[in-house]
């Protein structure tokens, strides 16, 4: 597979780090950002202030509001809200020539009522492209200063795996390969839920024992919905399960940790989300996670309390205790 031209759909903080990070080697990248005030600042200025002020993106990185520029490249990089993705992957297929490119997917999250991964909604709408997904302990803050990094990329199909990783990586975005699509989507969603978790043990000021205690145990909930959900509960100890999970729960660029945070110093969801400009996958997939465990019938106590701070209106210390008290058991991953 030759890759000519690369689309990022997203020109959020990630896909506009990945711009930076494969536009810097002068690939051909089409940036495309839904806000049309937004694109014409960045082209204007080559910098994208509202998400990472101070980047320059390279000369090679053409920004874009219509969706046609980016029909036509051989990769197209999806970078947008798990929220919206159904809608403009739709909006894409109306003008994008079928089958012609492969489809990688950098969007963490599950979708609401359905239960879909993102990659099964790429693939109910473009059911000729071949399809890859992206995920790992991936801070675009930390990826644009380059600082070593490594990632992981699913696609059934290894050897366009391997192409992938080929064209996409360096050695300061070191990528592995797997056949394991679905746990990967599974971890890279998962863990901003507990995230949002760990951010509240902080906000509450539990200390490092607690953090700790809460993270190890929130990676056996991954494994336990994961598997349950169609994953293999080896990949969930890999980069975009442990490894997206340690992260995410530890690193003061996490945004789904801040939102914990927040709500733990007693803030409320509303209050948070209105004084945000990115968007926090955890807060969407919270929901999704706990309809997805109800339905098959899984113990997932973590994911049970964010969802009663997220939409509940229980509060942190309430959710804390209702951890505490629940019965002492033998440990089981």
């Amino acid at each position: 597979m030759k890759i000519d031209k690369i689309a990022i759909l997203g020109a959020g903080s990630w896909g506009t780090a990945l711009a930076w990070l494969w536009g810097k080697h002068e690939r051909r990248i089409c940036l495309w950002g839904n806000s049309p005030d937004r694109v014409e600042r960045v082209k204007r200025t080559r910098e994208n202030s509202d998400y990472i002020p101070g980047l320059r993106l390279p000369d090679s990185v053409n920004v874009t509001h219509e969706l046609r520029d980016c029909a036509e490249a051989s990769l197209i990089v999806f970078v947008t809200p798990s929220t919206a993705l159904r809608e403009i992957a739709t909006r894409l297929r109306d003008v994008a020539r079928e089958g012609h490119s492969v489809l990688l997917s950098c969007t963490k999250g599950i979708e609401h009522g359905t239960g879909m991964r993102m990659s099964q909604i790429l693939s109910e709408i473009f059911p000729r492209h071949e399809l890859a997904v992206l995920s790992g302990p991936n801070l675009a803050a930390e990826v644009v200063r380059g600082l070593p990094t490594a990632t992981v990329i699913g696609c059934r199909n290894l050897e366009r795996a391997a192409n992938l990783q080929d064209f996409l990586g360096s050695s300061r975005f070191r990528i592995y390969t797997s056949d394991d699509v679905t746990s990967i989507e599974l971890g890279g969603a998962l863990k901003n839920v507990f995230a949002i978790a760990a951010g509240a043990s902080d906000g509450l000021g539990l200390g490092d024992n607690t953090k700790a205690a809460l993270v190890t145990r929130s990676l056996a909930e991954m494994i336990r919905l994961g598997t349950a959900m169609g994953g293999n509960f080896k990949t969930f100890y890999g980069l975009s399960g442990a490894g997206d999970l340690i992260a995410t729960c530890f690193s003061k660029h996490s945004r789904n940790r801040r939102v914990g945070e927040r709500l733990g110093r007693g803030q409320t969801l509303k209050q948070i989300t209105s004084s945000m400009q990115m968007v926090a996958e955890g807060i969407p997939t919270t929901k999704s996670a706990h309809e997805c465990a109800r339905g098959l019938d899984i113990e997932t106590p973590i994911i049970d309390q964010v969802d009663g701070l997220l939409y509940k209106g229980k509060v942190p210390v309430q959710a804390m205790h209702e951890l505490l008290e629940r019965d002492q058991k033998a440990e089981q991953v």
